[in-house]
């Protein structure tokens, strides 16, 4: 219960009067004129008790309230889109059912707590593993270049500076792979150095499936040649876990990687990002030695 210091020095005031007209010896004063200020006590301290009642039923509302706000507070919220709008989340969360390379199990379990606090420890600590090639996630050059993974460009040499600037995000057409032809009908000018190619893979909801499916669309080699050739892109964005359509697995990752000043993001979250220009910002983690590794991209508007 909440009680107010004015409540309580009412409360004094009340007892303080109503002992005082009690105790004063005067015979003169008949039976009925000494009631009179006990009954005004009275109704003081009736008024106080009623006011505390009110006082502490707003006090059990406000603790009901604040106890709601404390189980509020112990969900979490996941979010996909920040600051009213303009601040979008492009990476896939890592989950056991997320799409993994040649398997139709899905990444699966990749996650481990051996260290748990239910289990006696002072702390929760827990372990990972994983193919760097999965979810979404960057390539380096050493990715299909054995000479180039020997030399050591591995993802702690990419350029953050291409990883982060202005992007533009193209719907491509949904009923082929992107081709020298389909780069044409894009018309992407000179001077745009950041594109993300939003395709069927995500009208079909790819990356939310677990099981790989080869049918993804991807660059075949003339596009990815015509992308190198004609343009200033030089990052290239994409929504499957690959950037060469299956097809052409190999000679389009030859194409992109082989000047060292293309980067591929692959696996990027889509769904509810409309063409046009945004801010992109992709971080890879600094494996040194890794050809590939996780990385976390936004959109601002």
């Amino acid at each position: 219960m909440h009680i107010v210091y004015r409540d309580i020095s009412l409360i004094y005031i009340g007892v303080e009067l109503f002992q005082t007209q009690n105790i004063v010896p005067n015979k003169s004063i008949t039976m009925t004129h000494r009631r009179r200020p006990t009954t005004i006590v009275i109704i003081m301290v009736l008024c106080i008790v009623n006011k505390l009642t009110m006082t502490t039923a707003t006090s059990t509302n406000t603790c009901s309230a604040t106890m709601n706000n404390e189980e509020d507070d112990m969900v979490p919220r996941r979010k996909e889109v920040y600051g009213n709008g303009k601040i979008f989340d492009i990476t896939h969360r890592y989950t056991a059912n997320m799409p993994s390379w040649g398997s139709n199990e899905g990444l699966g379990q990749f996650l481990w707590l051996p260290a748990s606090m239910k289990n006696g420890s002072l702390a929760n600590n827990s372990e990972m593993k994983l193919p760097t090639h999965t979810g979404t996630h960057v390539d380096a050059p050493g990715h299909v270049f054995d000479h180039y993974f020997d030399a050591g460009f591995d993802v702690d040499t990419l350029d953050l500076q291409v990883l982060n600037g202005p992007a533009l995000v193209v719907d491509v057409p949904r009923d082929k792979n992107i081709t020298a032809e389909v780069m044409k009908s894009l018309n992407i000018p000179r001077g745009v150095h950041r594109v993300l190619f939003r395709t069927l893979n995500t009208d079909r909801g790819l990356m939310w499936k677990k099981e790989f499916d080869t049918s993804y669309v991807g660059f075949m080699k003339d596009g990815a040649k015509w992308l190198v050739s004609n343009t200033d892109i030089k990052l290239v964005g994409v929504d499957y876990l690959s950037a060469a359509a299956y097809d052409d697995l190999i000679p389009s990752h030859l194409v992109f990687l082989e000047g060292k000043e293309v980067i591929l993001v692959e696996g990027l979250k889509l769904d509810d990002i409309n063409p046009g220009i945004y801010s992109v910002h992709c971080l890879p983690l600094r494996l040194l030695g890794a050809e590939g590794s996780p990385i976390r991209c936004i959109l601002i508007k």
